[in-house]
C-alpha cells in the first residue's frame, strides 16, 4: 500500500532517478544512495536543505507554486512529471473528476466502423470497455481481454506477444501512474495496483519508480500467433464527453509487410465473425427443436 505522503514519495523516487552527472554533480563512487542526495536537490531548487527535507518527509504540505517548478527543474522533470507533481503538491480545491466506464453508442458505432484498423476503448484503470473485431483478433492470444496491464503482467502469453516486454511494462504502468494522478482516488485505479502489486514483482518495481508518462503515440512491435511480425502504430485519443477513456487504434504503412499483415488480420477476424454466427444460430436451432419436443 501506497502511504499518505504521496508528494514525499514522489520526490524521494524522482531523486533517485536522477543521475548526478546529469545536473552538474560529479559521479562519485563513494556515493551511499542512489541518485542525488537530498542537499543537492535543494542546492539546485534554491531552497534549504532543512525545508526540503520537511517536504519529504510530509511535514510541509504547502509548498508555493515557485518552490515546485525550481524542484522539477532541479530534478529535470518533463511536463507529465512536472503537472504530477504540481498536482500532489498544489492539489486543487472543488469537485474532483472522476472517470467512467461506460462507452457511449456512438463512439461505438466509430470505433466499430474501422473496418481495416484495430480499435479499442481503454478506460482510466487500463480496462478494455469495448473492441472492434480486428483488436479482438489482434489480441486473440491472451486468455482474457480485459485490462491491458492485467494482459501484460499476469499472462504468459504477453512476453511472446510483445516483441518488447520491458518497453511494454514500462509504458502501460507509466501510463496508470498519469491516470492515478488524473483521477487520485479512483477505486478501479486502487483495486488494479492493489491486485498486480502482490500478484507482479515486476509491476511492482515499476509502480514504485514513480515514472509518470501519458501514452498518446509510439510504434508498436507485436509477434502474432496466425499473422507473424507487425510494426503498427499507436494512437490514444482521448474522448472529452468520457473523462478517462481514450480510443486507440493501430495502424501501418500501406503496402508494407505490417500493412499486409492488417489485412490477413482482417480476413481473420472476418471468418471468426462468420464462425461466431453460425454457433449462434446452430445454438438457437438446437434450442427450438428441445422446446417443440418438450411441447411435444
Amino acid at each position: 500500500m501506497e502511504s499518505e505522503n504521496k508528494l514525499g514519495d514522489y520526490l524521494r523516487a524522482r531523486r533517485a532517478m536522477t543521475a548526478p552527472p546529469d545536473v552538474g554533480f560529479p559521479d562519485d563512487p563513494s556515493r551511499r544512495v542512489p541518485g542525488l542526495r537530498r542537499d543537492e536537490v535543494a542546492l539546485l531548487a534554491g531552497v534549504s536543505t532543512d525545508y526540503y527535507i520537511r517536504l519529504e518527509q510530509g511535514r510541509e504540505r504547502h509548498p508555493s507554486e515557485q518552490v515546485l517548478q525550481s524542484i522539477a527543474r532541479a530534478l529535470r522533470l518533463d511536463d507529465a512529471a512536472a503537472a504530477h507533481l504540481f498536482r500532489l503538491g498544489l492539489p486543487v480545491l472543488g469537485p474532483s473528476v472522476s472517470s467512467t466506464a461506460t462507452v457511449g453508442p456512438e463512439l461505438r458505432r466509430l470505433m466499430d466502423g474501422m473496418h481495416d484498423v484495430p480499435a479499442f476503448v481503454v478506460g482510466a484503470a487500463q480496462d478494455v470497455l469495448a473492441a472492434n473485431a480486428m483488436a479482438r483478433e489482434l489480441y486473440r492470444g491472451f486468455a482474457r481481454y480485459d485490462n491491458l496491464l492485467r494482459m501484460i503482467f499476469l499472462d504468459p502469453f504477453a512476453q511472446k506477444f510483445y516483441g518488447d516486454w520491458e518497453k511494454a511494462a514500462w509504458t502501460a504502468v507509466s501510463n496508470l501512474r498519469a491516470s492515478s494522478s488524473r483521477f487520485p482516488g479512483d477505486e478501479r485505479i486502487e483495486r488494479v495496483v492493489g491486485e498486480l502489486s502482490v500478484r507482479s514483482p515486476a509491476f511492482a518495481t515499476l509502480w514504485a519508480r514513480y515514472e509518470v508518462r501519458p501514452r498518446t503515440h509510439e510504434d508498436k512491435h507485436f509477434r502474432h500467433p496466425r499473422v507473424g511480425e507487425l510494426h503498427l502504430h499507436f494512437e490514444a485519443l482521448a474522448v472529452t464527453s468520457a473523462p478517462g477513456q481514450h480510443l486507440s487504434v493501430y495502424s501501418a504503412e500501406p503496402g508494407s509487410t505490417s500493412g499486409d499483415g492488417l489485412i490477413l488480420l482482417r480476413r481473420l477476424a472476418e471468418q471468426s465473425a462468420a464462425s461466431a454466427e453460425q454457433s449462434a444460430a446452430s445454438a438457437e436451432r438446437d434450442t427450438t427443436t428441445e422446446e417443440g419436443n418438450l411441447r411435444s
